[in-house]
């Protein structure tokens, strides 16, 4: 992929593009988030992308984040839209016996947030995100060959041109730095259903 494609939503205060990869060093209380559970709004991690009509496609990226070692230190693979609709899937670093692998569906400025608990010593993570017109795939895999599908889910925004890339962020008071490389487009990973048929509209 050529990097120069990708575009700062939110360009943090320290990184590095050299070659195949990029590294984000985040800052203190910087993170996504709206609303569910916790009742607060947050929409300030950086957020490096590309744009796209293709409604048929695979992302794919690896993810490195030795250094993570706060509550909530994650990095990953997004879409962001706007600040109300996006998604995106990562690990969040917990403590030193396991960390949540897990995905955010933000639709009209609701989130969710689904998790497993995975241990602590896995510090490298491929994710790939895969569109089929306005629904979406988040898949991970610990060799880049391997894959296990974590999320489907829709977006409610997400039928037109779209932005998608990698973030990183540290919603508490810390900061690490997180490496990605490998990036990958291609045709879309995520077969058509062929079970049962769609109903008739």
């Amino acid at each position: 992929m050529d990097l120069k494609q990708f575009k700062w939503t939110r360009e943090p205060a320290s990184f590095e593009i050299a070659g195949d990869e990029i590294r984000i060093t985040t800052a203190p209380h910087t993170d996504l988030w709206q609303r569910t559970y916790y009742h607060f709004r947050n929409d300030n991690a950086p957020v490096l992308q590309m744009e796209t009509e293709e409604k048929y496609f695979s992302f794919a990226v690896k993810t490195s984040f030795r250094e993570s070692h706060h509550r909530f230190d994650q990095c990953g693979i997004v879409m962001y839209l706007d600040s109300e609709n996006w998604v995106k899937g990562s690990i969040e670093y917990e403590n030193e016996e396991f960390q949540h692998l897990g995905s955010v569906v933000t639709n009209h400025g609701w989130s969710d947030w689904a998790t497993t608990e995975i241990p602590a010593d896995i510090k490298e993570m491929w994710y790939r995100l895969s569109r089929r017109e306005d629904d979406y795939r988040i898949e991970c895999s610990e060799d880049g060959s391997h894959w296990k599908q974590m999320r489907i889910c829709h977006m409610h925004e997400g039928a037109g041109k779209v932005r998608f890339g990698i973030y990183a962020c540290s919603p508490e008071d810390s900061s690490f730095t997180a490496v990605f490389s490998n990036f990958q487009l291609t045709d879309c990973a995520w077969l058509a259903h062929d079970g049962q048929q769609p109903d008739q509209e």
